[in-house]
């Protein structure tokens, strides 16, 4: 992508395009020094299941997890891989907790950030499957006089150009930073509030720049017509389905991460020091970005979106239409990008960022590999995610 055309957001590591079809979308780095702290950066796989995977494909993973850290300074960095066969690994490196020197939990629990968006679009395509709600229903339609502002009206933008992008409401995010890492509960109202005091960044349908503000209205639609927590209905129209034992959406106030995880950290600057967020309250991301999964997990959870055990045929091909995100090759449909491989063809996934963590990964279009990788800090600059990129590319090519 074309970093130039990029806009960082203050403070953030979030990046965004500006323009008809940007070359932009929410790729944020996490990075951090573990090897100036003079933290030893260890790279251990474990296959996960019968036999091992070929040596080549781990080899590889395992020497771009120890770059992430010995090169970019990450603190700590662990991946899933899913290889032809349907074996798993599980790769770690770096620490854990840099006060300790802890090592990074095998397939640790982090926050997904942004992979949220692709479960809040599963719930809503599967109630435009039971026919509860239409792709070209305009938002007033179910939440009628919520969106007024200046450029932006509920009764123009369709629930279609809300999972894609393509409504043109402007992003709340970097007004809420400072709001999740002190610990503050906000609600969706109170997103959609600091949204709409921006102008809208151009009409519906006529462009596409990334927002969050699209999925925290997706995320009220859904509670609107089924009249349920979005928590509970991801819950049990994804999670429990799909298996994922290791996936949940935190509760109100629940600022601290369960079960096996590694640390998350911030650094304002290069060469800044470090920050624990660890402990937040995502609330401030809600329907876009506030779960919490392991890799293990977003690999199964990216494996039956595209082999249609969450969504029917129509809604998965609806899901998979996509507009392109400038001249990178890659495209975003409904809650899900596709991007090309550097062995040929695409992948489908959707990479995440909140503070302390940052994942990315897919599936190729065959469901045949998948990749997960995760890294606990976010970079202030934007080549650690290039790099990151670049080893997701690495291990679905094997």
């Amino acid at each position: 992508m074309r970093e130039q055309s990029w806009q960082r957001f203050r403070g953030t590591g979030r990046w965004r395009a500006a323009g008809r079809y940007g070359p932009a979308r929410a790729v944020a780095a996490l990075a951090v020094g573990a090897v100036a702290l003079g933290i030893p950066a260890p790279a251990v796989a474990h296959d996960a299941g019968p036999g091992a995977t070929a040596q080549a494909r781990p080899d590889a993973v395992q020497r771009g997890l120890s770059d992430l850290v010995r090169t970019d300074g990450q603190p700590g960095a662990l991946a899933a891989v899913v290889d032809g066969k349907g074996r798993t690994r599980t790769y770690t490196a770096g620490a854990g907790d840099i006060s300790t020197g802890a090592k990074v939990p095998a397939d640790g629990r982090v926050r997904i950030g942004s992979s949220t968006k692709t479960f809040t679009a599963v719930v809503v395509l599967q109630l435009v499957g039971e026919g509860r709600i239409g792709l070209d229903t305009k938002v007033d339609t179910h939440l009628p006089g919520l969106l007024r502002g200046k450029g932006i009206d509920g009764r123009d933008i369709t629930v279609r150009e809300l999972l894609q992008h393509t409504s043109g409401l402007p992003e709340y995010e970097d007004l809420v930073d400072e709001d999740i890492l002190d610990g503050r509960h906000l609600d969706p109202r109170d997103l959609l509030d600091r949204a709409l005091r921006r102008e809208a960044a151009f009409a519906p349908g006529t462009g596409w720049a990334y927002s969050s503000t699209n999925y925290v209205v997706a995320g009220l639609i859904v509670q609107k017509v089924t009249g349920r927590p979005l928590a509970e209905e991801i819950d049990r129209r994804v999670i429990k389905p799909a298996g994922l034992r290791d996936t949940y959406f935190p509760a109100p106030g629940e600022k601290g991460i369960r079960g096996p995880h590694p640390h998350g950290y911030r650094r304002e600057a290069p060469g800044g020091p470090l920050r624990d967020v660890t402990r937040i309250d995502p609330s401030g991301a809600w329907a876009a970005g506030q779960m919490v999964s392991t890799n293990a997990d977003l690999n199964r959870f990216f494996t039956a979106v595209l082999d249609g055990s969450l969504l029917k045929e129509p809604q998965l091909t609806q899901m998979r239409t996509t507009v392109p995100i400038g001249d990178t090759g890659a495209g975003y449909g409904l809650g899900i990008m596709s991007r090309p491989l550097s062995c040929g063809g695409v992948y489908w996934g959707h990479g995440g960022d909140i503070a302390g963590f940052e994942t990315r990964g897919g599936v190729t279009e065959a469901g045949h590999r998948a990749v997960a990788i995760a890294v606990t800090s976010v970079p202030p600059d934007g080549p650690p995610t290039k790099h990151l990129e670049v080893l997701v590319d690495t291990a679905l090519c094997g």
